[in-house]
């Protein structure tokens, strides 16, 4: 089929309500159904062609009309309006063709298509939902007494009533997962919307906005995490560290030159700071680093690394190329007087190194 027809028929039953602050999901799953309904009604017409009479005609040719009419009404009438019209005639529908071919055709099954398409359909409405689903209960035993043993108006052979066992089963199935397809389908699209948007939240909330760095917030959190036990890690390292001279440089090249440089500095924390290791913005020019299962030898180790690089890092601004440096505070975590004390001494190893003329690592 080509493929600008596919895309017309496409285009024709998903065609939004007139009215507004409706769904047009509600609309096109109708239309969707009423086509199977209508292609199964002309399957069974075809099935009795050489058994067809007069009044059996009619009967299909009625119920034709009335889906057909269906149809029609959902491109001009309010959702809620088309789907009790729906159901009604749908009840009206199962109800004919039992009377008329029996019980044994399964076509009372068409019920639990109601039930499912309402379910679906309508939001909230808890108490409706059990009303509605206690009452097509009710009809199908009441269906059942009165239809299962008696004798219907046009009888079939056992093998015509195993076809359109068959038939209708195929029908029912396809109508069934066509509601549970697309009602679900946009559920679990919200709900990865949602899950997407949470965890964006999230990383807003745990995240440095200039560098992309952790915060100071995630920092504490991550190392109250460390220090209680959960981790199963047998120790850390915590490293504080600071731009030297960072105001100068704003001063004389602009902060926007200055955030180039926190830029270019959490960079390098990104790419050497990876398996394991933790870099966060503590604040201003401030930096922390965690090196989790680490003892003070190995991260000084890594530490180094990470100072050369940021030396041989090169800020350019027009005609200007500026080199930065740092300074380390390095320690091990105390486990006797605990994080306090470990980031205070961190932070003194930083002074102290700041005092010795800076872009070292004192450990």
């Amino acid at each position: 089929m080509d493929k600008n027809i596919i895309k017309k028929i496409r285009n024709f039953i998903g065609k939004d309500v007139k009215a507004q602050n409706e769904s047009k999901k509600l609309i096109v799953v109708i239309r969707l159904i009423l086509i199977l309904v209508i292609a199964y009604i002309l399957i069974n017409v075809f099935f009795y062609i050489p058994k067809l009479d007069f009044v059996k005609a009619l009967f299909y040719v009625l119920f034709l009309a009335v889906f057909f009419s269906i149809f029609v009404m959902s491109y001009h009438f309010r959702s809620i309006t088309v789907l009790w019209t729906f159901n009604t005639l749908m009840i009206v529908w199962i109800w004919s063709n039992v009377h008329m071919f029996g019980w044994n055709i399964g076509v009372q099954h068409f019920l639990m298509v109601i039930l499912t398409l309402y379910f679906f359909s309508s939001y909230k409405k808890y108490a409706g939902k059990i009303l509605y689903a206690a009452f097509l209960c009710c009809l199908r035993i009441l269906l059942f007494y009165i239809y299962h043993y008696k004798e219907p108006i046009w009888p079939l052979s056992a093998g015509d009533e195993n076809i359109l066992q068959m038939i209708n089963t195929i029908a029912i199935f396809s109508c069934i997962s066509i509601i549970a397809f697309i009602f679900s389908n946009s559920t679990q699209e919200l709900e990865s919307k949602l899950v997407n948007y949470n965890a964006m939240l999230e990383k807003q909330a745990n995240t440095d906005a200039l560098t992309g760095l952790y915060n100071r917030r995630k920092a504490m959190e991550y190392m109250d995490y460390l220090t209680s036990g959960q981790a199963g890690h047998s120790g850390f390292c915590l490293c504080i560290c600071d731009i030297d001279f960072f105001k100068n440089v704003n001063d004389n090249y602009g902060h926007d030159f200055g955030d180039e440089v926190l830029k270019g500095i959490s960079g390098i924390f990104m790419e050497e700071m990876k398996k394991g290791n933790f870099a966060a913005r503590w604040g201003g020019e401030e930096f922390l680093l965690l090196f989790p299962d680490c003892n003070g030898d190995e991260a000084l180790i890594k530490l180094e690394k990470i100072r050369q690089r940021i030396k041989e890092m090169k800020i350019k601004k027009d005609d200007y190329e500026v080199s930065i440096t740092m300074t380390f505070g390095l320690t091990e975590y105390d486990y006797i007087n605990g994080l306090t004390a470990t980031l205070k001494e961190a932070d003194e190893k930083l002074y102290i190194g700041k005092q010795k003329g800076r872009d070292r690592i004192v450990f």
